[in-house]
């Protein structure tokens, strides 16, 4: 007998650590775009795993190629060589115009690793060359380092004491960044889009200066790609969209389609910073994971999924702006590509939760923004119905507030 979603919960309530305030949903498989629950309901998903289910659910080749790789080879570490981890890497690096790799298994992981090698490339350069300068709002992780350069109180303070030689600055705040960055700055950390942040894109201006600003100080320029990158804009990285060239880029979330994968992206001064054992994992860049991250790049350029993003992104953006017109309490749209934030001027979790009960699973984050994150592979038709059921949803909590 399988178990009820009751059942886990007693379950999870005895032998897990406190840490999340799951959504009462019991998954048990997933189709394409769908997602099914244990009780049969389908759900229409356009959070995707927080952006890590790219290519849907069970897509067939990554299913092959998960059963074909598994049966030969799913992990060996990283003191032997395997076939998939470099010619990935040599993909990943030519997409964003960056020279060296490293592979870990998350995006948090990945951060850490960036920041180790921004503190390499400033000590380089002078002792105290240590500081980092990151953006009010931004999230790059739950792991120290990650969390001290998190420039959200309320994921940091019950921590501190951070890392120190932090600088945190307003994002699109050209003054206050040209206050912070200075001789002891090693590195400049942006989103282009900040996610966990209520999806907040960075100007193109901002963008532009930060690059110059770190050149002019001799800091690196580090992007957290992890959720903006790898396609979910319509482009391989959402830096691609100005003329900035990033040091060194992080991204994590579809890489593997579900798979644990991040990587490290760099180039110049900054590739050069790790020697042999100065930084290293278990996990990062095994076989499985690795060629299963290739196949994913293999369908993303066979089935031109960056067209797709972008030509359902416009849809999305369009219906959504129609849906603003009509519900006033949606301040503003924002975001690119398939990535997309609606700022509301109250809590967004009964929208979410709404939304939910009639067949879509977005999610609230910032509190008062409704985060859209859907597969690259959606279809016009889809589009249509996740803003049908999406305008469905702000008219049941519209009459349930009433009540």
């Amino acid at each position: 007998m399988n178990p009820t979603l009751a059942d886990i919960q007693s379950a999870e309530a005895q032998s897990l650590l406190p840490t999340y305030s799951r959504i009462p949903l019991l998954l048990e498989r997933g189709k394409g775009p769908y997602v099914f629950a244990a009780d049969g309901r389908r759900y229409l998903d356009f959070l995707t795993g927080i952006g890590v289910n790219a290519l849907g659910y069970n897509h067939p080749r990554i299913s092959r190629v998960i059963r074909q790789q598994s049966a030969r080879l799913i992990h060996c570490s990283n003191l032997y060589y395997h076939a998939y981890q470099a010619p990935l890497a040599q993909r990943l690096a030519a997409l964003a115009g960056m020279e060296r790799a490293f592979f870990t298994n998350s995006g948090t992981e990945a951060l850490e690793g960036a920041l180790k090698l921004a503190r390499l490339h400033g000590r380089a350069l002078a002792a105290d060359k240590v500081e980092i300068v990151a953006l009010d709002n931004s999230f790059h992780g739950r792991t120290f380092g990650a969390l001290s350069v998190t420039g959200q109180p309320k994921y940091r303070l019950p921590y501190e004491p951070a890392l120190p030689g932090v600088r945190f600055v307003p994002a699109n705040d050209h003054a206050a960044l040209a206050a912070a960055i200075g001789p002891q700055t090693a590195a400049v950390l942006l989103e282009p889009i900040q996610g966990e942040g209520g999806v907040v894109p960075l100007e193109a201006a901002f963008l532009t200066a930060a690059a110059g600003l770190a050149r002019q100080h001799q800091a690196a320029l580090i992007l957290d790609e992890i959720q903006c990158g790898l396609g979910r804009t319509g482009r391989p990285f959402a830096f691609q969209w100005t003329d900035v060239v990033p040091d060194i880029v992080v991204t994590a979330k579809p890489i593997a389609c579900g798979l644990p994968l991040g990587v490290i992206l760099a180039r110049g001064a900054a590739a050069a910073g790790f020697t042999p054992g100065m930084h290293g994992t278990t996990f990062g860049g095994g076989p499985l994971v690795c060629r299963v991250a290739l196949e994913f790049l293999d369908i993303w350029e066979e089935e031109n999924l960056l067209a797709n993003v972008a030509d359902r992104g416009e849809e999305l953006r369009s219906g959504l702006e129609a849906l603003k017109r009509k519900q006033k309490a949606i301040q503003v749209v924002r975001g690119r590509g398939l990535m997309w934030g609606i700022e509301l001027d109250r809590p967004a979790k009964p929208i979410v939760d709404a939304a939910r009960e009639l067949g879509l699973l977005a999610n609230a984050t910032h509190e008062t923004v409704i985060r859209l994150l859907p597969p690259y592979t959606v279809t016009p038709a889809l589009v249509q119905k996740a803003l049908r059921l999406l305008a469905r949803a702000f008219r049941a909590a519209n009459r349930a507030a009433q009540a």
